[in-house]
């Protein structure tokens, strides 16, 4: 099944996550709630939410009780990147004006605030404390994670393994915990919700790759900003890291990172992103995400056969290979 396929298949649902996220936002400050669903408006794959719901297939499924899971952590992920343009000095996001562009950097901050706020609050509907306290860590994890790659910007010297963490608590976490409270929220049992954790993580893993790739090797059109945002704004991502052991690149590549790092603006990155393509970065990157998608689909073995784990398979698959 292509994704497209199961996103119409799931149509009725996510309908109504989509409405509940309008809603969970739609405060009576005019500002608030206009800051707040300008991003929610632009769109985006809901890949949260559609995991939350897979994997409360494996359990008993009511979709009232997964929308204050479907609902948290979509909102968790969208104050993530009102925050992140802020920190990126980003201009667009999906195609559109960011809310720090629009506005500006302190309505931004505020505005991922009162969404990280709503998101907490729709949470304890379900009176589950398990589920509280695997969402509030994952938050912190998160924290700290933003906190390293700010810490890191324009650190050519960063290894694989510091990366790898730092994308596992940025991305790949929330990612784990869809999988995970999806479980839990529909009753499931631990062994159920411990492996589609792991599933999820793996993915989760595989996403952020994908996304440090489209960074350097898509269009604009494919990723709905300017192509080389992360390097230009200091974020040395996986391909780069890997590019700077091609001893036929590391020296032009270090100057130009150098040379993005002393101007101010808008600085040119076509030359930095032409040396990192001509080195063995991207493919190597590749075939790491590639083996995180074969772990993500170990995870799954031994669960039910029922149609969501095929789906959650389909996903795995659209992860490794995904160009937008």
């Amino acid at each position: 099944m292509k994704l497209l396929d199961l996103y119409a298949k799931m149509k009725g649902d996510l309908n109504q996550i989509e409405q509940e996220l309008e809603r969970s936002v739609s405060d009576d400050h005019a500002l608030l709630r206009e800051a707040s669903t300008h991003l929610l408006k632009a769109g985006g794959k809901r890949i949260r939410p559609v995991l939350v719901l897979l994997s409360g297939k494996f359990g008993d499924y009511r979709l009232e009780r997964l929308k204050s899971v479907a609902v948290p952590l979509e909102l968790i992920h969208m104050a993530s990147l009102v925050h992140d343009d802020v920190i990126d000095d980003a201009e667009t996001r999906r195609g559109q004006l960011t809310v720090k562009s629009k506005w500006d950097n302190r309505i931004a901050m505020y505005t991922g605030d009162y969404i990280h706020g709503k998101a907490l609050s729709i949470a304890t509907q379900l009176p589950n404390p398990d589920i509280h306290r695997i969402l509030s860590k994952a938050l912190v994890q998160m924290c700290i994670g933003e906190m390293e790659q700010i810490r890191d910007f324009f650190n050519t010297d960063q290894s694989v393994r510091h990366y790898l963490l730092r994308i596992r608590r940025k991305t790949a976490l929330l990612v784990a915990i869809s999988c995970q409270l999806g479980a839990l929220a529909a009753g499931a049992d631990r062994e159920t919700s411990n492996k589609l954790y792991r599933y999820g993580y793996n993915v989760g893993m595989t996403f952020q790759i994908r996304d440090d790739l489209l960074d350097l090797y898509g269009t604009e059109k494919q990723i709905g900003k300017p192509p080389g945002s992360d390097i230009r704004q200091g974020n040395i991502t996986l391909p780069v890291i890997l590019a700077l052991r091609d001893e036929r690149v590391r020296e032009p590549l270090l100057k130009e990172i150098g040379s993005i790092r002393s101007q101010d603006g808008f600085p040119d990155t076509k030359r930095a992103i032409s040396l990192i393509r001509s080195s063995e970065g991207g493919n190597l990157a590749d075939e790491l995400a590639n083996q995180y998608i074969k772990k993500a689909l170990h995870a799954l073995e031994g669960l039910p056969d029922i149609a969501a784990k095929k789906n959650l398979v389909d996903i795995a698959h659209f992860v490794g290979k995904r160009n937008y």
